[in-house]
């Protein structure tokens, strides 16, 4: 198999946008269903965001701050401080491992490899 950051083949700028997306986005749902090659790229930003949720300082708010998108949920919480209030306690006692990859079949359309990446 090929390596999975060759897989994107676009630029930069690109790359760190969808990844940013599917990272908010993980925080936010908790399962998201994405190509097998953006799961496993993905899985190393998410687990190092937990990590430093993990640790409430000014200063690891400010480095996830940079990366996360900042999006307004439902109870009035920005992605941010859910995944400083609700997230990162949950795994207190974890010492990383915090992201599943599970295969699934196939997409129709094109043949790509899916799964589903999810907070265990």
């Amino acid at each position: 198999m090929a390596n999975p950051v060759q897989l994107f083949r676009r630029n930069s700028s690109w790359q760190k946008g969808v990844i940013r997306s599917l990272a908010t986005d993980i925080i936010i749902h908790g399962r998201i269903t994405t190509t097998e090659a953006r799961a496993k790229i993905l899985r190393s930003y998410v687990d190092k965001l937990i990590t430093q949720a993990k640790t409430d300082t000014l200063a690891s708010r400010r480095r996830a701050a940079s990366f996360l998108r900042n999006i307004q949920l439902k109870d009035g919480k920005t992605s941010l401080q859910y995944l400083f209030a609700s997230v990162g306690p949950k795994y207190k006692d974890r010492n990383g491992g915090y992201t599943r990859i599970i295969k699934l079949p196939n997409r129709q359309g094109d043949n790509s490899k899916m799964s589903i990446i999810e907070l265990v």
